[in-house]
């Protein structure tokens, strides 16, 4: 549990961070490509033996590259959705994401939760688009019966939850000896994609990946690192039931109070249930 609590805790942490540096006035990848080239630099720091780095088994290159691809496809697709679906629901829907992973687990490997936990699931569910649904200000441009915005909105969803759940995938198919190995190879990645991003973007809009976004970048990228690793280590400790529902409403719990305190937002009404929501639904989960 103590790993669970971590993860959550580097999240929320993550998310606050580029919450705080969410206007560049640069690249717009410039913090994202700064964020994934220090967890490259982590994961080797963190590697017992690196004259093996390449030492890798096929299966570990094929999981973290697909994890590295699902990481920067899913930051696309909701930076397009919020553009055209608006924050609000691109965030619930993100958020949701929960239920790919866990479908995985119920589907493959056999995890199936006791009605508890599935009370306690469909309370969490319902505390994200509670407090989703009370973020306003944020309406989507287009019109939501829209399907092509629908559309935007599944794909994000499913790609968000795909890549969560590489970490399952990991933890029951990969070789644990290889962790460092598998983050190295993910974040190596998603750098790679995201220098590609960086520079068609400033192609398009003649905007330089500044230092100052990098340096921000390393904050992020520290928090980013750990949570992922902290994430598998509780995936292979407990039940998939538990960790994905635990560990989103444990973000949303987290970062709603850290931008109560940090960025004076105000909560409201549906906000305030929406956390009571989140605190019953730990309960349940973890009996």
């Amino acid at each position: 549990m103590l790993f669970l609590i971590l993860a959550a805790l580097c999240s929320a942490v993550l998310t606050l961070v580029l919450k705080f540096f969410q206007e560049p006035k640069g690249n717009r990848f410039g913090i994202i490509l700064g964020n994934y080239l220090t967890c490259v630099l982590i994961a080797f720091l963190q590697m017992p033996e690196k004259n093996r780095l390449f030492t890798v088994s096929s299966s570990t290159l094929l999981m973290s590259a697909a994890a590295g691809f699902l990481y920067v496809a899913g930051l696309v697709l909701i930076q397009t959705s919020v553009r055209i679906n608006g924050a609000t629901m691109t965030s619930a829907f993100s958020k949701l994401s929960l239920v790919v992973p866990l479908t995985i687990s119920f589907l493959f490997f056999d995890e199936i939760p006791s009605p508890l936990k599935i009370a306690g699931l469909v309370l969490a569910v319902c505390a994200i688009v509670l407090i989703n649904a009370s973020t306003g200000g944020n309406a989507a441009p287009h019109a939501a019966g829209d399907k092509k915005n629908l559309t935007i909105l599944l794909f994000t969803l499913f790609a968000c939850g795909c890549s969560e759940s590489m970490a399952k995938i990991f933890s029951r198919f990969g070789d644990q000896r290889e962790d460092t190995r598998y983050f190295f190879f993910l974040f190596l990645t998603a750098a790679l994609l995201t220098l590609i991003l960086s520079a068609a973007e400033k192609r398009r809009t003649g905007k330089k990946i500044r230092i100052a976004e990098l340096a921000a970048g390393i904050l992020a990228g520290i928090p980013n690192y750990f949570s992922s690793y902290f994430l598998l280590q509780a995936l292979l400790k407990l039940p998939a039931s538990l960790v994905y529902p635990v560990f989103s409403v444990g973000v949303i719990l987290l970062v709603t109070l850290g931008s109560a305190v940090f960025f004076r937002e105000k909560l409201g009404r549906r906000q305030y249930a929406g956390l009571a929501l989140i605190l019953c639904a730990l309960v349940l989960l973890n009996l």
